[in-house]
């Protein structure tokens, strides 16, 4: 979305007779983004598309604190974030998942998703990722996926600029190693 449609849309979101027609373009602008976004940290088609629900509905229902003042995308990459953590979380509790046992069941929704149609190296790739520390796959998703400049990042995750740096170095180091084991 431009600049000027999105400064356009964030003034109709302040208005209260003209927000669902504000959010309706919202929606259709940034659901395939984000959908993308949430299903490389939550793996499964059906779960990002619960997350990308849940994220719409708490971006609806906290209209109220959009102020403008950062990017309407930003504003919904946060969410979307906070929405997969927490999707995450509470399927870890819920199923009683270990740390250490998280990354194998997400590797196994992955490979039963029938919506998930990669070649071998698609999938190794994918667990590559799979296994990076959580930070750091979130972050390499943003920048090598999303192709997110780092001064949004930090933006949404709260971090200094040099410091994701440095994690999406350090990720992208470790999928080549991984990757050069693997194949």
């Amino acid at each position: 979305m431009g600049k000027n449609k999105e400064k356009e849309i964030a003034q109709l979101l302040q208005e209260p007779d003209r927000q669902k027609e504000a959010f309706e373009c919202i929606v259709n602008e940034y659901k395939e983004q984000l959908y993308w976004q949430i299903r490389r940290l939550v793996f499964s088609h059906e779960d990002a598309d619960d997350v990308l629900q849940n994220t719409f509905i708490k971006a609806w229902m906290n209209l109220e604190y959009f102020r403008g003042d950062a990017k309407i995308s930003t504003w919904l990459y946060r969410i979307a974030f906070n929405e997969s953590i927490a999707f995450l979380n509470k399927q870890r509790a819920t199923e009683a998942i270990s740390i250490d046992d998280a990354e194998t069941t997400l590797i196994n929704k992955l490979e039963s998703d029938t919506y998930f149609d990669a070649d071998e190296s698609q999938l190794e790739f994918q667990k590559a990722i799979n296994s990076l520390p959580e930070k750091q796959k979130i972050i390499f998703n943003l920048k090598y996926f999303q192709e997110m400049k780092y001064d949004e990042m930090s933006e949404i995750l709260g971090t200094t600029v040099g410091s994701l740096k440095a994690s999406y170095h350090h990720a992208v180091k470790k999928i080549e190693n991984l990757l050069k084991d693997s194949l």
